[in-house]
């Protein structure tokens, strides 16, 4: 803060500057009185916001917005965060550098972490597409690992998403190695083999109490059709059989990621399990009350369907009704349904989806509503399309092409009947109150995994994010934490949003600041209790910052030997927490 203030108060004006006692101006010197200047901004909100904050918390309306705390799980870093909404870290999960988002995490209401991650050198892996996955584990709130999930070789991977599941137990979503002879064997066309090899996608159950134990799965090349070989199995009219995946639709031209699943979802109430299907432009939706054997076939459970689709949406044509103006979905992500919210006149039942090509040059979030039959259990289809025929609800940033992310991204609806959309290309989030009409505006603040100032204009994938999740103030995994901020994620932050609009100061979590020797004239060390330092940065008495680094453990050293004499301030995520004086 100290740095942009000075950017706008000019020598002059500082040497102006009126002190209530006038003989402050006569019997100090100029790095005196301008030491106490600098003391006295530290306690102006807001004095000398005169830039465009391009980072952090852009805009929050705190009486409107949803109370609650924002996980963040960044690419091309390994750490995961839980932010306020004045963007200051309150709790992170800490891990190796060798790992990077795999692509998920989840706060439980036990206050353990449920996160996917992969090593960063996984493009050498033998199966690599985006959004690939490697590891899953269970780590507690103080950061201990509890259980890992490992999948990944030369026939499977674990990819894109994970869903916790009420029992405890979690589902996943892995790509599985057919080779050309066994896709050709089951009716693919030969031409639609890019890389003479296939992925089709299957979704599995796995339980941290026991072990790699797989509870239950589902393959969807157990529920493929295909009209180009009728001397292979699986023959017949696909228009015929919507509940079956029609083997030759390609909308990816013939690249071996051929469904690309990025979300699944889970309903206990239906014991039903929603699937985003990118490669289709559709969600699914299928019976997970069957055994193992009959989610290989196409009768049991519930639905008395096995487990073929007893629902899609989205894009009629891959089952060759309709045309294309009936698409309704273009590379969507975050598909799952919504609770009852009166607030935002949301039925149980509806389904929230973020719909990322919904125009040319803008992304939306939609809410639909399915016609389910809650007496046959079943959901209904009008002129052979399952219904509706639309959206219910589309919600989108109030200047819409300020608002698009081709991948990635999501939408949630929060708990006072507001939105929060992530854009996750451009790592920007808002949320919309019902009205549509922002209350709180964000940017994450990281370009390829590392903090940036507050003023540095952020492109296209610097600050990737493949979700964003808020989880409401009452929210049981935050019974008895301490979610005290610590400290801002950007560098140089702003924190007079914060502190006008609550009337609360930053209070840092380094209660205690040790330097020694003080005063220095060779070195000096800096330590705090227990905590990392994080973003530290030295500036002398005009302002001009001398020393910087982001520092992942509780004490470090810095030469001074070279430095001028005087006094220094040391600034820890921004706010000015102690000064030392080097002599010589």
């Amino acid at each position: 803060m100290v740095q942009r203030y000075l950017i706008y108060i000019s020598r002059s004006h500082l040497l102006q500057f009126r002190l209530q006692n006038v003989k402050y101006r006569t019997a100090v010197g100029f790095n005196q009185r301008l030491f106490i200047f600098l003391c006295i901004l530290q306690l102006i909100p807001g004095a000398g916001q005169a830039q465009q904050n391009t980072v952090g918390v852009l805009a929050a309306d705190f009486p409107a917005r949803s109370k609650g705390y924002d996980l963040l799980y960044p690419n091309n870093q390994s750490k995961t965060f839980l932010i306020d909404q004045c963007g200051r870290i309150v709790h992170q999960w800490l891990d190796d550098d060798q790992w990077r988002p795999g692509n998920v995490a989840y706060l439980l209401e036990s206050g353990n972490l449920i996160r996917a991650k992969r090593n960063f050198q996984s493009i050498n892996d033998p199966i690599w597409f985006s959004g690939g996955g490697e590891l899953v584990e269970l780590v507690s709130w103080e950061g201990e690992v509890l259980w890992q999930f490992h999948q990944n070789d030369s026939i499977k991977r674990i990819h894109h998403d994970i869903e916790p599941m009420p029992n405890g137990h979690i589902l996943l979503v892995s790509w599985e190695l057919k080779t050309r002879e066994e896709a050709i064997e089951y009716g693919r066309d030969p031409s639609k083999l890019l890389e003479q090899r296939l992925f089709p996608d299957y979704v599995f159950e796995v339980s941290p109490e026991h072990g790699d134990s797989i509870f239950w799965a589902w393959h969807a090349w157990d529920h493929v059709i295909q009209d180009y070989d009728p001397a292979k199995p699986n023959f017949g009219a696909v228009a015929d059989h919507p509940e079956l995946i029609d083997l030759n639709f390609d909308s990816r031209n013939g690249f071996p990621d051929w469904l690309h699943i990025n979300s699944v979802d889970y309903n206990p109430e239906l014991d039903q399990i929603m699937l985003s299907v990118l490669g289709f432009n559709e969600i699914w939706i299928i019976d997970h009350s069957t055994t193992r054997e009959e989610a290989a076939s196409h009768q049991g459970g519930r639905s008395g369907r096995g487990g073929d689709l007893i629902y899609r949406w989205g894009n009629p044509q891959t089952y060759r009704q309709g045309s294309a103006q009936d698409q309704r979905l273009f590379g969507q992500h975050d598909a799952h349904w919504l609770g009852m919210n009166a607030a935002a006149d949301i039925r149980r039942g509806d389904i929230a989806v973020f719909n990322n090509h919904f125009a040319t040059d803008y992304s939306a979030g939609h809410v639909i509503r399915p016609a389910f039959d809650s007496v046959t259990g079943s959901y209904r289809m009008d002129a052979d399309q399952w219904l509706p025929a639309g959206y219910e609800r589309t919600l989108t940033h109030p200047q819409p092409d300020k608002f698009q992310s081709g991948s990635v991204s999501s939408i949630q609806l929060l708990e006072n009947g507001n939105f929060l959309l992530c854009a996750g290309q451009i790592g920007y989030t808002i949320e919309l109150e019902p009205g549509g009409g922002i209350v709180w505006e964000y940017v994450l603040p990281l370009r390829s995994g590392f903090p940036v100032a507050q003023g540095t204009e952020l492109k296209l994938n610097y600050n990737f994010i493949f979700r964003q999740s808020r989880y409401d103030e009452g929210y049981p995994a935050f019974t008895g934490k301490d979610l005290s901020p610590i400290m801002y994620l950007e560098e140089d932050p702003d924190e007079s949003l914060c502190e006008l609009s609550t009337g609360n100061r930053v209070r840092s979590a380094h209660k205690d600041i040790r330097i020694l020797p003080n005063p220095a004239d060779d070195y000096f060390q800096i330590s705090v209790d227990g905590a990392i330092i994080g973003n530290l940065d030295i500036c002398n008495t005009s302002g001009v910052r001398v020393y910087h680094r982001y520092i992942p453990s509780p004490e470090h050293e810095i030469p001074v030997g070279d430095w001028p004499a005087g006094i220094y301030l040391i600034k820890i995520s921004g706010s000015v927490l102690q000064k030392v004086l080097v002599i010589k």
